[in-house]
Order: C-alpha cells, then sequence, then structure tokens
C-alpha cells in the first residue's frame, strides 16, 4: 500500500474513536484533505529545507507534504496529544520521517528556530496567522508562509492591521471560491 492510502486507512480507522476530521468530510476524506492539501506541493520552492505545519490536526497540510517531498524536514505543530499519537502512528506505519512538536503554536513559535516555509490550513484568520509566526519572520526575512484560505479571503488580507507582505494568490483545485495565499516579504508595517 502506498503511503498516502494507507495513511488514508489509518485516518477513517482512528476517526472511529477520536474526532480527527469533520464528521461530514469523512466519505470525501480523499478530495477535502488529501488532494486539498497536495496542491500546495507547486508552491513550495524548490530550495526550501524546512517545513512548520502549524495547528496540524490530522496532518493536513503538513504531513501529506512529507509524504510527497523526503527531502524537506517537516515539523507538526500540533497542542492535542491524542491527535499526537495518531501523527505518531502514520510516520511509523508509513515510514514517513517527520518531526511532531506536541505543543501550542505561541510556545513553538518562542522555542524553535526559524524555518524556510510555515504552512497552516483551517487554522486562524490571516492576521492571527501573522501574529503567530511573527517570531520567525522577524528572525527570517525570506520566510514564506502558505496559507489555504476558503471563500473570504481577500476579506482577510483587507484586514492584517499591522503587517505588510507580498502575496500571491492562487485558485484552489479543490474549492472554487478558495484559495491559496503564499506570502513572502512579510514584515511589520513601519510605525
Amino acid at each position: 500500500m502506498k503511503p498516502l492510502e494507507h495513511y488514508l486507512a489509518l485516518l477513517l480507522k482512528w476517526q472511529e474513536k477520536i474526532n480527527l476530521i469533520s464528521p461530514n468530510t469523512v466519505q470525501d476524506a480523499w478530495k477535502r484533505h488529501f488532494e486539498d492539501s497536495l496542491q500546495i506541493l507547486p508552491l513550495i520552492p524548490p530550495s526550501a529545507k524546512t517545513l512548520y505545519d502549524l495547528g496540524t490536526g490530522a496532518g493536513f497540510p503538513g504531513l501529506v507534504l512529507a509524504m510527497e517531498r523526503p527531502d524537506l524536514s517537516v515539523t507538526l505543530v500540533e497542542s492535542d496529544s491524542k491527535k499526537c499519537a495518531f501523527l505518531q502512528t502514520v510516520s511509523r506505519e508509513t515510514g514517513v520521517h517527520v518531526a511532531i512538536r506536541n505543543a501550542r503554536i505561541e510556545n513553538a513559535a518562542s522555542e524553535l528556530p526559524p524555518p524556510d516555509i510555515v504552512t497552516a490550513r483551517a487554522l486562524a484568520s490571516l492576521e492571527q496567522l501573522l501574529d503567530y509566526i511573527a517570531p520567525w519572520t522577524e528572525s527570517n526575512p525570506n520566510l514564506t508562509a502558505i496559507f489555504p484560505k476558503g471563500e473570504n479571503w481577500d476579506k482577510e488580507v483587507d484586514k492584517v492591521g499591522i503587517w505588510e507582505f507580498h502575496v500571491k494568490q492562487v485558485p484552489s483545485i479543490t474549492e472554487k471560491s478558495a484559495a491559496i495565499l503564499v506570502l513572502t516579504s512579510i514584515g511589520r508595517k513601519p510605525v
């Protein structure tokens, strides 16, 4: 069985015991979670070495990306210990190496060195995500943030307050009204 297929089988098995994904997405888990994560792959620069996936939950998109880009050093940040146990099981059973950090994002941001890429899917508003990654953007001006967003992505971009950045909006292939935001040159606006 291929790693992604094994991952899906484990997800469906564990979903019966703990809530890993929304129950109304279980029937369409491949498209809603795996394909949605896979569309991020071409947006990751080939030169990237490290990727942190914040609030990874059941591993989307970070674990999927680690399976498809074994050259990346991927760290999955998740505060729920049951979800971390699931992630460890998938990593072990598929042979895909990832670092799993059972921590709140705020703590991880102050403890981990800055990565090349940060991802987060269905986690928080764009402004909140930028606040979370502030310690890393201050240390690594070349950091790229890749955030899949829903139909109100443009309103989120307009409400970022103290942040400035270059944004490339890529239409989602899994949800017509959604987009993937690729942020570079992230920093606080001058006061």
